[in-house]
């Protein structure tokens, strides 16, 4: 008897396409609820998100209200709010530039090369997130206020040629478009959505490390749980999802032309990003 698995050692660079040599880094959509709508760069139409679709520079998202979602970039977790507009200005290897046009998103990053750059610009506003931490930013164009809350970590807030640093468990507020305002003060109570971003990170925090892949790896936190790994005397260290007798890859997902990689597989089940992107498929003797 033969059973299917995931030959993983899961390779570093994402396996979208073969033209040219683009950032290995991307967002993945893990997580929606409710309406999500997405505008990929160059597209002028906006089309309902779908689950593991990979995001990156100049794409954009419309959380609607009474949604939420979430993606990871490598092991970086950003939580998005209902009624919040975001894009992408800048994703590759090293920068993560983000702009959060209007509501709010919570960014957990988990670590931090000393080369990394992480930037959220708003209308009156840009941050930089200095240190691994826990990041809440809000943007209300309509009274011209951003508002960084480090809960944990470092933040800098740089309006009209200044910055002014914020930290752990402080709120940096600017308003105003022209020579705004600054205030810094202590970051106030945990709402809703703090709590609902923290909950989800403390899941996360509460699976195993993992022993055969990085934690850069997107989609590494869906493969323990929906799966197991074993040594395979052909392929080594492999990944077997538990799924039905029938079931076989790219069979439930549809594929899609993303640039700059090309034609994409975007796979239905919840763990179906990593073993597309990362590894291969194989049949191994059931042992």
């Amino acid at each position: 008897m033969k059973t299917l698995i995931g030959a993983a050692v899961l390779m570093a660079g994402i396996a979208f396409g073969d033209d040219g040599d683009p950032s290995s880094r991307v967002a993945r959509l893990n997580y929606l609820s409710g309406s999500v709508s997405l505008q990929p760069a160059g597209v002028e139409e906006w089309t309902p998100a779908t689950l593991n679709y990979p995001l990156s520079t100049g794409d954009q998202l419309w959380i609607d209200r009474g949604s939420r979602a979430e993606m990871h970039i490598g092991s970086t977790a950003v939580h998005i709010e209902s009624a919040t507009a975001s894009s992408f200005l800048n994703l590759d290897d090293r920068t993560v530039q983000m702009r959060l046009s209007q509501g709010s998103i919570y960014v957990r990053i988990r670590s931090l090369a000393e080369d990394d750059v992480y930037e959220i610009d708003t209308p009156n506003g840009a941050i930089s997130l200095l240190r691994p931490g826990s990041y809440r930013i809000d943007a209300d164009p309509d009274r011209q206020t951003t508002t960084v809350t480090a809960h944990s970590g470092q933040a800098e807030v740089t309006a009209d040629g200044s910055a002014f640093p914020v930290y752990a468990r402080q709120s940096g507020i600017l308003t105003g478009s022209d020579s705004p305002a600054r205030e810094t003060r202590a970051a106030g109570s945990p709402d809703g959505f703090d709590q609902w971003s923290q909950d989800r990170d403390v899941r996360e925090d509460r699976q195993p490390a993992p022993m055969y892949v990085s934690r850069e790896m997107p989609g590494y936190e869906d493969l323990d749980a929906n799966g197991s790994w074993r040594d395979d005397p052909e392929y080594g260290p492999v990944w077997a999802p538990r799924v039905p007798v029938d079931w076989a890859p790219y069979r439930y997902g549809h594929w899609r032309w993303i640039e700059p990689w090309g034609w994409t597989w975007i796979d239905d089940a919840p763990w179906g990003f990593a073993p597309f992107h990362y590894g291969r498929w194989a049949y191994a003797r059931n042992t």
